[in-house]
């Protein structure tokens, strides 16, 4: 364990001196307890009789499977059922209710924080998560299959002695299906200049798309800059081939960067060629380097046309489509690289080229690899509104949470060429 957090300072302590950042993905030195315990939060717990895991981490598909762990009576309206009637296996046997509690040691020992920022990135944490460094509350976010970030730098110091606890809670009757439990989706630290791009701060669009130009618009956020910049900017083709590149200067009041760039016949993106370029950017502030970033996207035209249907590239096209819940099946819905893409490869080999994210934000992981494998995507949000489907499911979060979950959706995927369409929710009764 002690090597563990050692590596992590090690790689921490090599960055310290570069101006720009770099992420870390947080996989080990993770320990688990399945219970609550309200003390869990504090620097000075002794954690030393919890599980030892690794995340991401699912600690509901340990079971032990049970027919009473998902006993619901209730009327399926969508049925047409007017009676409840007891139903069973709707989540699996599996006994995902309940709350659990992780914590992890950060140690950023030679870190100058006067002019670095940290930040902890967690693309979903099911469910009603409670993120604690050092003993303070630094983030809360109820959607489970939502991606989030926060801002840690004014919580922690320079030193081995952070703590990072997260508590996550599954309440009985909250899904209509495996839902998983506790960090199933990826952590991330990551460390960035005090002048940087923030997380989903590249905006990349292609307005203009034809088989001989594109034109290719980039909107660059860029926080805390105040003083004078310059951006340098390229695209990169499917070969890794620098095909367009800027470089500009801008004044210190700017917080968006706007670029255009124009492709001499581009490689359209479909499922039949997933042709996948990178676009890649360098802020300069007093000739230091304080910000590299890079983001994949495809050129590519979506449409819809009424009375047509959907185009892709200017052609007609049906969708040949699934839809796909977010588990694993027996490895649970820890989220698993390759499993996801033995899923997909299964299904291209079916015929499909088409998923629709049944019914929830999805990992990343499956994203990124519809992008370079070739499905399109409708990526959906959540499976109720203000209208309870389950006792306690979305609609106790949908006023207050509904628009700030749609905004995180949205930043996250879209610059992601599979993503071709939006749902707003999974039969939806508030019509």
């Amino acid at each position: 364990m002690y090597r563990l957090w050692s590596l992590l300072s090690i790689a921490i302590v090599a960055i310290s001196g570069a101006t720009y950042g770099q992420e870390f993905t947080l996989t080990q030195g993770w320990r688990f307890y399945r219970g609550d315990d309200a003390a869990a939060s504090r620097v000075d717990y002794d954690d030393r009789h919890w599980q030892i895991v690794e995340v991401p981490h699912d600690w509901a598909i340990t079971g032990p499977f049970d027919r009473k762990n998902d006993l619901q009576t209730v009327a399926v309206t969508q049925n047409y059922e007017t009676t409840a009637s007891v139903k069973t296996g709707r989540t699996g046997g599996l006994p995902y209710t309940g709350t659990g509690w992780y914590r992890r040691r950060l140690d950023l020992s030679g870190l100058d924080l006067r002019n670095q920022r940290v930040l902890l990135y967690f693309d979903g944490v099911m469910s009603e998560s409670r993120v604690y460094v050092n003993g303070q509350e630094v983030a809360y976010w109820p959607y489970g299959y939502n991606a989030f970030h926060v801002d840690i730098t004014d919580f922690i110091r320079s030193d081995a002695g952070n703590i990072l606890a997260v508590r996550a809670e599954n309440r009985p009757f909250s899904s209509r299906w495996y839902s998983g439990a506790g960090i199933y989706r990826n952590v991330k630290l990551i460390v960035k200049n005090r002048i940087h791009v923030p997380i989903w701060g590249v905006w990349i669009t292609t307005p203009e798309v034809s088989g001989t130009r594109a034109r290719i618009d980039v909107r660059t956020s860029i926080d805390n800059c105040s003083e004078e910049i310059r951006v340098r900017s390229r695209i990169l083709d499917p070969h890794g081939v620098c095909v367009a590149e800027r470089e500009e200067r801008h004044e210190a009041s700017t917080s968006l960067v706007e670029q255009s760039f124009e492709i001499e016949k581009p490689c359209l993106w479909s499922p039949e060629a997933p042709a996948l370029y990178r676009f890649e950017c360098e802020i300069r502030a007093h000739g230091e380097v304080v910000e590299r970033t890079s983001s994949t996207f495809g050129i590519r035209s979506i449409g819809i046309v009424p009375e047509k249907g959907f185009y892709l590239n200017g052609q007609q096209r049906k969708f040949q489509g699934v839809c796909l819940h977010h588990d694993l099946g027996p490895l649970g819905a820890a989220v698993h690289r390759a499993a996801i893409r033995r899923q997909l490869t299964l299904l291209k080999e079916m015929g499909a080229d088409a998923i629709r994210t049944s019914h929830n934000m999805p990992a990343s992981e499956l994203v990124e690899l519809c992008d370079s494998m070739g499905f399109m995507v409708m990526v959906e949000p959540f499976d109720e509104w203000d209208v309870a489907k389950c006792e306690n499911g979305y609609h106790r979060f949908f006023e207050e949470w509904a628009e700030r979950d749609l905004m995180n959706m949205v930043h996250h995927f879209r610059n992601n060429p599979s993503v071709v369409m939006w749902s707003i929710g999974n039969e939806v009764p508030t019509q």
